[in-house]
């Protein structure tokens, strides 16, 4: 790797692991996750691909990004992003900030020569996106975009059995993303267009979108609707769509943050010719199957063979959401490591790209009342 950095060993001895300096860049709910990621790959995914070295985290607020340095394990802290670009020690740019941040000091890490690593959506728009995702791959580094629900086990599972041909032809995909806190007074970022983008939609339908994609294939057309309940704001509260699929499939994506008892329902279901899965990522450990008309039953994504188990526990002992993130991080340092691709089981910045195309769309049918076609550059 560059830097300077050296190898780093297993204290002890043992296996000896080349290591990676991250530089992170937001330190609130997705930084907290994304550090708690890094630090418990590094020991168990034995042998990690990379390990990462914890290097700086940046924020404005320097009382606060100090006091998460010092909780999450970083070596030091900055108040000015540009540092992190600029500091040599810095290999991998972890972008976790608000979306505002997310066009600016992505691609500055990028032509710096760092890989690159961003929260979804990648931009605000599918234009802020375009551009990410175009000078980010002329850089000639790695990227990510941050899209986690691919790196379930049961979601990966249930690519493999579409893939393996499983449900036959899918017709329909039925997708929602259900939460509750929207009526809250809080003013927080997430409810203004211009450092968000949009409202549910790019906060919890790009996620849907971005599902529909790696399990069923390319959207091309979308007939949408947007509501804001809540008074004042400027972004939307919630949306449906009915979206038409490339390969013949049509489907349903939605979602909402007025779902009073919904506290992150994230559910698909998709049906075949020779049958359906359906998953409930409040069950995240489990997904239905339909072999044909039989029925559902439940499958404990617990299992040796299974997606990603080879690292944790015996099997039925369940993980959890945040090694999500442990899976998706991997994935990004082997691909560093090996020169290999990020796609396409993770989701490169042209998926986020695509993503937000799809996400315009919506927009654009909610304004006009009428079916929007998509067109990818």
């Amino acid at each position: 790797m560059s830097g300077g950095i050296g190898v780093a060993g297993s204290r002890g001895g043992g296996t000896e692991v080349a290591p990676i300096g991250v530089g992170m860049l937001g330190y609130a709910f997705m930084g907290k996750a994304h550090a708690n990621g890094y630090r418990k790959l590094s020991y168990m995914a034995w042998p990690p691909p990379l390990m990462p070295r914890l290097v700086s985290i940046a924020g404005r607020d320097e009382r606060a990004v100090a006091e998460a340095a010092h909780r999450f394990g970083f070596e030091r802290y900055v108040t000015d992003w540009r540092e992190l670009v600029a500091d040599p020690e810095v290999e991998l740019f972890d972008n976790t900030g608000p979306n505002n941040l997310h066009a600016e000091p992505t691609i500055a890490a990028a032509e710096a020569g760092k890989h690159v690593f961003c929260e979804k959506p990648l931009g605000r728009t599918a234009d802020e996106s375009y551009e990410i995702w175009q000078r980010v791959e002329s850089a000639g580094v790695k990227h990510m975009t941050a899209f986690n629900y691919r790196f379930v086990p049961a979601v990966r599972l249930a690519r493999e059995l579409i893939q393996a041909g499983e449900l036959g032809e899918i017709h329909h995909f039925r997708g929602r993303y259900l939460q509750e806190w929207g009526a809250t007074s809080d003013d927080a970022w997430r409810f203004h267009a211009d450092v968000a983008g949009s409202g549910a939609l790019g906060d919890l339908g790009a996620h849907v979108v971005d599902l529909a994609r790696y399990l069923v294939g390319e959207i091309v057309a979308v007939s949408a609707a947007t509501r804001t309940f809540y008074p004042g704001r400027d972004v939307d509260d919630a949306f449906d769509a009915v979206a038409d699929f490339a390969g013949g499939a049509v489907g349903t994506i939605g979602a909402t943050r007025f779902a009073p008892g919904r506290k992150n329902a994230l559910t698909w279901e998709i049906s075949g010719s020779k049958g359906s899965l359906a998953f409930d990522l409040e069950r995240l450990n489990e997904l239905r199957h339909s072999e044909g008309t039989k029925g559902f039953r439940t499958i404990l994504v617990s299992e040796a063979d299974h997606p990603f188990w080879q690292w944790w526990w015996p099997h039925g002992h369940v993980i959890g959401w945040e090694h999500t993130f442990v899976h998706e991080q991997h994935h990004l340092l082997a691909a560093i490591a090996n020169g290999g691709d990020v796609g396409p089981h993770g989701a490169t910045f042209e998926d986020g790209y695509r993503a937000g195309e799809v996400c315009d769309a919506v927009l654009r049918s909610a304004a006009s009342g009428r079916r929007e076609q998509i067109t990818y550059r």
